[in-house]
Formats: C-alpha cells, sequence, structure tokens
C-alpha cells in the first residue's frame, strides 16, 4: 500500500508540473512520470532491472502505431496540387488570423491550393514578397481528423537551392532532399518572430542570388516539383519503397526504424 502511495504522490506532483506554462516546469513534470512508471515496477520488485523495463515501455509505444497502421499506408509518388477553397472556421478558425499576420508583414496573397489522398488532406495559402524574395506558406495537415498548422518562410537560390524556416515542431517522417536546407523555428511567438529568424539565416549563410518567381502557377509547379524529389531521395535512401501499384509507395522496414528514431526524438524534445 505503501508503494502505490508514492507512486501515485509522483503522478499527482507530475501532472501538476505539467500544468504550467514553463518549459521548465513542463519538462520536469515528464521526468517525473518516467520516474513514476520507474518506481511501479520496481517498488513490488525491487529490481532495477524491472524498473528499467517499466521505462522503456514508454519508448515502445511507437511501434503500435508504426506496425497497425503506419506500415499499412500507402503514400501517392506524385502530389498534384489543385486549387482548393479555404477550409470552414471549424476546420481551421485561425486562418483568417494567420493570414493578416502574413499580409502585416508585406506578403501579398498568391493562392489556396492544396492535395487530397485515401483520407490526408494537405492546404496550403501560398503568399509572396518580391521586396524579400521570399515566399511564405500557411499550412493546414490533415490525416485521420487530426489537423496541425504550421507557418513557413522559403527562399529560393538561383542554382536551385531552398533554404526554408517553419515553425512545425515535428521532425520530418522523411529525409529532406539534399538541395533544401530547413531550419525549425517551433517557439516563434509570431510570423514576423518567424521572419527575422529567417532573415537571420540568409544573413548566417552569407546568401547571394535569390529569385522569386511572380506567377501562382510557377509557385505551385516548383512546390510539386520539391516534393517529388524528397519522393525519389527516400526512395533512392530505402526509406521508401513501392507500394502494390505504380502510383502509390509505402513505408520499408528500414524506413520505420527511421520514423521510429524521428518519434523519438520528438518525444524527447517536446516533453
Amino acid at each position: 500500500m505503501t508503494e502505490l502511495l508514492i507512486v501515485l504522490g509522483v503522478v499527482v506532483f507530475s501532472v501538476a508540473l505539467r500544468s504550467f506554462n514553463h518549459r521548465m516546469f513542463r519538462k520536469l513534470g515528464a521526468l517525473g512520470i518516467l520516474a513514476a512508471t520507474f518506481l511501479a515496477f520496481y517498488l513490488p520488485t525491487e529490481s532495477v532491472l524491472a524498473g528499467v523495463c517499466g521505462l522503456m515501455l514508454w519508448f515502445m509505444l511507437p511501434w503500435v502505431e508504426l506496425l497497425t497502421r503506419v506500415r499499412h499506408v500507402r503514400l501517392p509518388v506524385r502530389r498534384p496540387l489543385e486549387q482548393q477553397p479555404p477550409p470552414g472556421h471549424s476546420r481551421f478558425p485561425a486562418l483568417t488570423e494567420l493570414t493578416e499576420e502574413v499580409e502585416a508583414a508585406g506578403f501579398e496573397y498568391v493562392a489556396d491550393t492544396g492535395w487530397d489522398w485515401d483520407g490526408m488532406n494537405q492546404f496550403y495559402r501560398l503568399f509572396q514578397h518580391e521586396g524579400e524574395k521570399a515566399e511564405a506558406a500557411i499550412s493546414l495537415s490533415e490525416q485521420d481528423g487530426v489537423g496541425w498548422v504550421s507557418l513557413s518562410v522559403t527562399s529560393r537560390l538561383d542554382d536551385g537551392r531552398i533554404i526554408r524556416t517553419t515553425d512545425i515542431p515535428f521532425s520530418s517522417p522523411m529525409k529532406i532532399a539534399p538541395d533544401v536546407l530547413m531550419r525549425q523555428k517551433p517557439h516563434s511567438e509570431s510570423f514576423e518572430d518567424l521572419l527575422e529568424s529567417h532573415r537571420d539565416w540568409l544573413r548566417a549563410l552569407k546568401v547571394e542570388d535569390l529569385v522569386v518567381k511572380e506567377k501562382a502557377e510557377a509557385l505551385v509547379s516548383l512546390i510539386e516539383k520539391e516534393t517529388g524529389q524528397q519522393i525519389r531521395h527516400n526512395l533512392d535512401a530505402g526509406l521508401i519503397e513501392p507500394g502494390e501499384t505504380a502510383e502509390t509507395v509505402r513505408y520499408s522496414w528500414r524506413g520505420l526504424f527511421y520514423l521510429y528514431f524521428q518519434l523519438v526524438k520528438d518525444m524527447v524534445r517536446m516533453c
């Protein structure tokens, strides 16, 4: 009974820490939950090995999703973007506010576009800034009723390389193509903050010869080309393999292990 009370006490204290907005308290709360898991297995057995095995269960949880769902997902080889109406307020309540932020920074609206595939939806609202020679995108990704929003700023060099800063907090589920440099700034407080981070990065890289595509069709075509290059890069790396048809690909076993370590990295970083 004493052991149960100790574990419950640690859990309650850890959950209380997780309720704070400060990152340090939240991380301490996550460590407390791990400590409670260790104690739940250690105290009844008095075995450190049992406690460590209990901890490892947290890190094995991603395999449930990987083996039951991700392994069976089929992705399109080509993802042609089509003009889309903006999602309704119930799906994307922050779209108007984010659009105003981007336009306040001097970017001009270009197009609403995206693609749909087997329960997955990707919506983009694209912008350009001729003076900055940069593009911006508001993105809504939806899969099986779960959605997440991200902002990005992209600069293109005349040799085809791409430099992108995004606030998406998750690691990429696939390897980024070699000609794409991407930096994540998940704690950006606003679009202006993200844009300033992108400018700082460009200055640090000392890049020159930035180009801007003036027509919406050209910008959409570049995004489709970039997606195709990423698919080919991951096919070459062995992370994905052809599906049952020529139009689809799926994660290979090597790709599942790659995705697992990406998920674990996110678990550690976001706890």
